[in-house]
């Protein structure tokens, strides 16, 4: 079997990715049709910015006890609850649309219902997969996984494009409602026997402020984490800054807002796929990537015309997948197994949480200065936000990093006692030592010693 798809030779995962790429599909179809349902009825990118901010609010609220709800409690039976109530609101949301009674504060209840689901899936979901495939496989199958999501939002925005103008917006988030019953039989059909589960964690005082406590003191760990939380606000938009750029920029109807998703999803698909190809994973792959995708979220927004704004797409999709794919799996192979899923779903607090800040703010931006800003500002402040973060616990860990172009672009990472001791050998070098002057000084400029 091919490297890039090794962790298919696991019976469970198989299942769960056969389940998981069904309802992947129909999770991007819901996208593409609530987007489309709320511009449809407010013609605001305020309000749309609003029902994407209310759909991850409860990750923000909620993140840190979905974590220790996935660490006490078995993870199959978890994900099997979380996917009957994403399921139900679905269908409930597709019913309101198809009998006519829908309105702007309906959608925004059930993205906050939907949002309520989502906060103990994530985290759950992330926790499970080594329990699938083991250590040895987890950086392979986050990547499959990161596939089957992208393979998805290939999929899945163009087709609901298509649905939209032949059947409307309530069928197609109908459809989304039936996909979670893929997931359910995959958990079902399970050998329990062949995971990996580890010992639930005890119940006890004060567990997710120890999850807290671990993480801060992992520099290295915070470093990704506030990476990812730029990026997470304000730069993975995509759904509402390519629904704006298509109306507001370009003037497109629906069709041509879904093939952009699915134009993003083939350079997030090669990013995925060459993630799972990769056996050791670094966080600055995490930096890069990070810092490369705002700089080309900014270029896409430069573009004139549709075709050319389509064309950067890929790219653009490409370094936000390998920054994710990368930070995902430094965190899941950097922490102790019973801190898993408090990690990760502050991990995914991070990500998915302060999108209810973000996304309504580069909603009114795109609103009040234009589609093409909300794209600039959003690629601005993730740039930042990385270098900032890799500045500050970069010092925390004694470490420099610095860029280089030669023989290929890349970060350095070097302990700051290094340089310090390059500083002393450059700093001694110019005090050339007379033949006939005393004791030598080479132990000066020992960096070892400096």
């Amino acid at each position: 079997m091919s490297p890039t798809f090794r962790a298919f030779k696991v019976r469970n995962f198989r299942l769960y990715a056969s389940g998981a790429i069904v309802s992947n599909v129909g999770t991007w179809m819901q996208r593409v049709a609530q987007d489309w349902l709320v511009l449809e009825l407010t013609h605001s990118g305020t309000a749309l910015g609003i029902v994407t901010g209310l759909q991850f609010l409860p990750a923000l609220l909620l993140g840190p006890y979905a974590g220790l709800v996935a660490d006490r409690f078995p993870k199959r039976q978890v994900l099997t609850l979380t996917q009957v109530a994403m399921g139900t609101v679905a269908l409930v949301l597709g019913g309101l649309t198809i009998s006519g009674h829908v309105q702007a504060w309906h959608v925004y209840l059930l993205a906050l219902l939907f949002g309520v689901g989502t906060a103990f899936d994530a985290p759950t979901r992330q926790a499970f997969v080594v329990e699938m495939v083991g250590r040895d496989e987890l950086s392979n199958a986050v990547g499959l996984n990161s596939a089957s999501f992208n393979a998805a939002r290939l999929l899945g925005p163009a087709l609901a494009g298509l649905l939209i103008n032949w059947i409307g917006t309530g069928p197609v988030i109908m459809i989304n409602g039936f996909t979670y019953a893929a997931v359910i039989v995959s958990l079902r059909l399970m050998r329990v026997g062949e995971l990996h589960t580890p010992k639930p964690a005890a119940r006890d005082k004060g567990m997710i402020r120890d999850g807290m406590r671990y993480l801060w003191r992992r520099p290295d760990l915070m470093m990704v984490l506030v990476a990812v939380f730029f990026a997470g606000t304000f730069g993975l938009n995509f759904q509402m800054t390519s629904a704006l750029m298509a109306t507001e920029a370009f003037h497109k109807g629906a069709g041509e807002y879904g093939i952009l998703g699915s134009v993003l999803a083939i350079g997030s698909l090669s990013g995925a796929l060459l993630a799972a190809r990769r056996v050791r994973i670094r966080a600055r792959l995490v930096i890069g990537a990070a810092i490369a995708f705002g700089v080309l979220e900014i270029v896409s927004a430069l573009m004139p015309t549709y075709l050319t704004f389509a064309l950067v797409l890929p790219l653009v999709g490409l370094t936000s997948l390998t920054m994710l794919t990368s930070a995902n799996a430094t965190m899941q192979l950097s922490i102790e197994p019973t801190m898993r899923g408090r990690v990760m779903a502050l991990y995914m607090t991070v990500l998915m949480g302060g999108t209810p800040i973000g996304s309504p703010f580069i909603g009114w931006i795109g609103q009040e200065l234009g589609a093409r800003y909300s794209l600039i500002i959003g690629g601005g402040l993730t740039v930042l936000g990385t270098v900032g973060s890799v500045l500050y616990f970069s010092r925390r860990r004694g470490l420099a990093i610095r860029p280089r172009l030669l023989p290929r672009p890349h970060l350095e990472v070097l302990p700051q006692t290094e340089l310090l001791g390059e500083k002393a050998v450059l700093d001694a070098a110019p005090e050339p030592v007379p033949a006939q002057s005393g004791p030598s000084k080479k132990k000066d400029a020992d960096p070892q010693v400096a």
